[in-house]
């Protein structure tokens, strides 16, 4: 008999879904997913069934494939099926084949619930599963995501299984005469998954034979536990992290004052890809010279001053772009300089715009970076100054040094440090007949 009343009870609970949801069910073919799959039927949900083909156990998974169509034909049930190389994917990624495998069944489940309009996408997940995704994350290290398993419900993903364990889905199949299909793979050793399955879990079981439902009261309170902290790092990110244009700023006092200071940190700077070894490494260079930088896969953090500088790693460089006279505007990174002419001499307060004497132009222009030992003559004085020494005097971030603009005439003179200052030998004059106007436009 299905467990109909614990099945609907766990789906209100935890809010799974509404009754009026379309969802879209991975069938293996499996005791749990067969399990699922009668009884989503059995109260009358609209669903669908996906069922992959990884090509990695032969004979075997074109028995598995044939048995979800029929068994999915045999319920009425729309059945969408595809085969992938698993083994190319993971050489060509450089990842084991199960984490290819994981990655290719779900990036497709969301293609087809994009496609075909299914609210969720529901695994059989149960809660042995959890108990072993618990261990493996504990076994590799983890943070406190990794100590709750696997959640009910995230974002468009549910696994309304987790209130049965292993044993109680097998009495289930046998009372109910359930056909399915046994993967073989299941009791491989050669798999992390299976070796925590049939070599460390019995053992555990000798200690605590109920410890799925220990684990599973285990992973609410750390998913709790989650929570709050979430909930505080919100809070704290939006007391002490600083939004500006050209990157997150981090006052160092009060990175000091964080308590649990490398707790609080690492989730702070967990959204930007920093793993919990640089964090530590961050934290150890916190008095160091201004420049040092720390990377993440998308980022990079740059002690500038009192502040430590959240920026995006790869800005786009500037390499000697041209202006000509009818060129209207150029792109780099996501900004333009554009360029208009007139003969109406005026000039605005404006650092995003620089007013200049066209006569004195010497077309092309080009807009580069800033290189060591550029000079211009800043706006308003009559000495040559170093770029380098005008930004330390500006204090501009450290990070910003090398991708800012710089103008340059075809003679070779700075004619504008873009969005900064221009250069006192191009100013308008009472002698100047017509004006060129660049100005820089921030996306």
């Amino acid at each position: 008999m299905l467990p109909l009343k614990q099945f609907q009870d766990f789906i209100n609970q935890h809010e799974l879904f509404a009754r009026d949801n379309k969802i879209l069910l991975a069938i293996s073919g499996g005791k749990d997913s067969v399990l699922m799959l009668h009884l989503f039927k059995a109260i009358g949900v609209n669903i669908g069934v996906a069922h992959c083909n990884f090509n990695l156990r032969g004979d075997e998974a074109q028995r598995d494939e044939n048995f979800v169509k029929m068994l999915s034909a045999s319920l009425d049930v729309p059945f969408y099926l595809t085969h992938f190389d698993t083994k190319k994917y993971a050489a060509e990624n450089k990842i084991s084949t199960q984490m290819a495998a994981r990655d290719l069944r779900y990036q497709w489940f969301e293609e087809l619930r994009i496609k075909y309009g299914y609210d969720l996408v529901a695994s059989a997940h149960h809660q042995n599963d959890t108990v072993e995704t618990m261990l493996i994350n504990l076994t590799r290290g983890t943070g406190i995501s990794g100590l709750h398993g696997i959640l009910p419900k995230r974002q468009h993903l549910i696994r309304p299984l987790l209130f049965l364990n292993r044993n109680e889905i097998d009495e289930i199949i046998d009372k109910s005469h359930l056909d399915f299909v046994e993967d073989s793979s299941n009791q491989s050793t050669h798999y992390t998954r299976n070796k925590i399955r049939l070599g460390v879990i019995p053992k555990l079981k000798e200690i605590n034979p109920d410890l799925e439902k220990t684990f599973t009261e285990n992973a609410v309170r750390f998913a709790e536990v989650e929570a709050f902290l979430n909930t505080e790092v919100e809070k704290l990110a939006t007391k002490i992290l600083q939004k500006k244009d050209d990157g997150i700023y981090i006052a160092m006092d009060e990175i000091v004052k964080l308590n649990p200071q490398r707790l609080l940190f690492f989730e702070l700077l967990k959204p930007y890809g920093f793993t919990e070894s640089v964090v530590q490494e961050i934290l150890s260079h916190l008095n160091s010279l201004s420049g040092t930088h720390f990377f993440s896969s998308t980022h990079q953090a740059i002690i500038n001053r009192d502040y430590l500088v959240i920026a995006e790693k790869n800005v786009d460089s500037i390499f000697n772009q041209f202006i000509h006279p009818s060129t209207q505007n150029i792109l780099f990174g996501k900004d333009e300089i554009a360029l208009s002419f007139s003969s109406e001499i005026k000039f605005e307060v404006d650092h995003y715009k620089a007013f200049v004497n066209a006569d004195k132009l010497i077309f092309p222009l080009i807009v580069r970076n800033w290189q060591n030992g550029d000079k211009f003559i800043p706006l308003g004085m009559r000495q040559p100054k170093k770029v380098s020494d005008y930004f330390i005097d500006e204090k501009v971030p450290i990070h910003l040094k090398a991708t800012t603009p710089i103008l340059i005439n075809g003679n070779g003179d700075i004619v504008w440090i873009v969005g900064m200052r221009q250069d006192n030998r191009y100013k308008l004059t009472a002698a100047t007949k017509k004006v060129a106007i660049f100005e820089l436009k921030k996306k």
